[in-house]
């Protein structure tokens, strides 16, 4: 088609993308928040997966998701409604649809909607839009299998490797319908195969297919969007998660304070990302143990705080109600302690993948003898950053455990973050014995504000105070 498209100026819009767990749909859509956030728009994101055990092919059960939500000021969530939505089978457009505003443009995989397809998806007649009630004016259909193996024929590629490449077509079509600016793209999928650069180049080849395909045919849509960002502070930007920027927030704060970091956890499902992040920073002092079991978690952190390091434990609801016991002995013993609560759904073990705000009260109240202790809570992924930094301030500085609560929404939603300046940070002042105290140490001495005294600096903690 040789005419052009009308560009239309949008203030924000929410992409969710769709399709089988196997799909790709969590890097298709990881790949669309970071070029937006590159570009300036404010961006907050959700990912959105079962909780079954790879669910079959094509099953209802087995559709994963992952939204995001883009616009020219701040963006605060992921949006209720998507005005975009792919997906890659007929399961996910079965599932998904609920979620796309009425007029809402959605681009499916016509190869994966057979006869067998629409069976497994359930879906009563052959005629699936009809029976979802989907005008066929706002549906690109595209065969996008069969035009990434075309594309990948002359690769060497396998079968089953062309068809993990599905994902990159999508893309390519979503980064044509809002002008984004393709080599973003190719840069981010060259840096996440850096060490497979063909694996790399085939994925590059196929989202400018999907790129080209929307240009040239114009993919039944009335016009193309732009979405400009306004203004914003000068600085350096990156994408984060809200478990990212909590493993950051400790960082930052054992570094402010001067002290290692330690984190005592046991794997659970939202918080584990914090475990496996910190893990990484070996260089920077900060020491990791996963342990046998969410006690174990938290002792070895209060023992880690006893020897001085600032001492942290994650975990998420049925955790911390395991680590109660633990927690109560840094309250008592006045032990600077962070128990990040990452919460999920329902009682008991709960409800792994889908998130609920529903442990404050157990945060709050959830010890014997009604120990008190400070509660924060985190209100977006990058001000997960602010909070585990500030709780580990007022852990140190007032020598108590204190709680951050945040959630699987949070913690695996991801939005636009600032690189902050570590200068300008507030300054955290541990406590430490001063020599004046050897010989008529009491644990519960107390200075003008009713803290402990305060030592100057690491280097005049005593040893043998007793």
């Amino acid at each position: 088609m040789s005419e052009e498209l009308e560009v239309k100026e949008l203030d924000q819009v929410v992409v969710r993308f769709s399709g089988d767990s196997g799909d790709g749909m969590q890097l298709a859509g990881n790949i669309f928040s970071t070029i937006s956030a590159t570009v300036g728009n404010d961006i907050s994101t959700f990912p959105d997966y079962p909780a079954d055990i790879r669910a079959p092919q094509g099953s209802l059960n087995g559709v994963s998701g992952y939204q995001v939500h883009i616009g020219e000021d701040k963006v605060l969530t992921p949006g209720d409604f998507c005005d975009v939505l792919v997906a890659m089978n007929a399961a996910a457009l079965k599932t998904q649809y609920k979620y796309a505003r009425p007029q809402a443009t959605i681009i499916i995989d016509t190869d994966s909607f057979g006869p067998k397809d629409l069976k497994k998806a359930e879906f009563k007649t052959e005629d699936y839009l009809a029976e979802l009630g989907i005008d066929a004016d706002c549906v690109v259909a595209c065969p996008i299998t069969t035009m990434v193996k075309e594309c990948l024929k002359d690769t060497g590629m396998d079968n089953k490797s062309m068809l993990k490449c599905r994902n990159m077509f999508a893309l390519g079509i979503v980064c044509w319908l809002f002008n984004r600016d393709m080599e973003l793209a190719f840069d981010f999928l060259r840096k996440k195969f850096h060490k497979k650069p063909h694996v790399a180049e085939s994925n590059i080849k196929v989202v400018m297919a999907g790129y080209d395909y929307g240009h040239n045919t114009h993919a039944s849509v009335p016009a193309t969007y732009r979405i400009e960002s306004k203004v914003k502070t000068k600085g350096r930007y990156m994408d984060i998660t809200g478990n990212k920027a909590t493993a950051y927030g400790l960082i930052a704060a054992a570094e402010k304070a001067g002290l290692q970091l330690f984190l005592g956890s046991y794997p659970i499902t939202p918080a584990t990302d914090i475990l496996h992040e910190l893990a990484k920073h070996k260089s920077l002092g900060v020491k990791t143990v996963q342990c046998e079991d969410e006690i174990a978690g938290c002792a070895s952190a209060i023992g880690a705080s006893f020897a001085g390091a600032l001492a942290a434990t994650s975990t998420s609801g049925p955790g911390v109600c395991l680590k109660s016991e633990a927690i109560n002995l840094a309250v008592i013993d006045e032990i600077p302690l962070v128990v990040i609560d990452v919460q999920r759904g329902g009682p008991s073990t709960g409800l792994p993948t889908k998130s609920e705000q529903t442990d404050l009260l157990q945060a709050l109240y959830g010890r014997n003898g009604e120990s008190p202790m400070p509660v924060i809570a985190a209100t977006s992924p990058t001000d997960c950053f602010d909070s585990a930094y500030m709780a580990a301030k007022i852990a140190l500085e007032y020598l108590t455990p204190v709680i951050l609560l945040t959630d699987g929404f949070l913690g695996n939603g991801s939005a636009a973050w600032q690189l902050p300046d570590i200068n300008k940070l507030p300054d955290i002042h541990p406590h430490f014995a001063t020599e004046e105290m050897r010989g008529n140490y009491t644990p519960y001495r107390r200075d003008e504000e009713q803290k402990r005294a305060i030592g100057p600096s690491p280097e005049r903690l005593v040893t043998n105070i007793f």
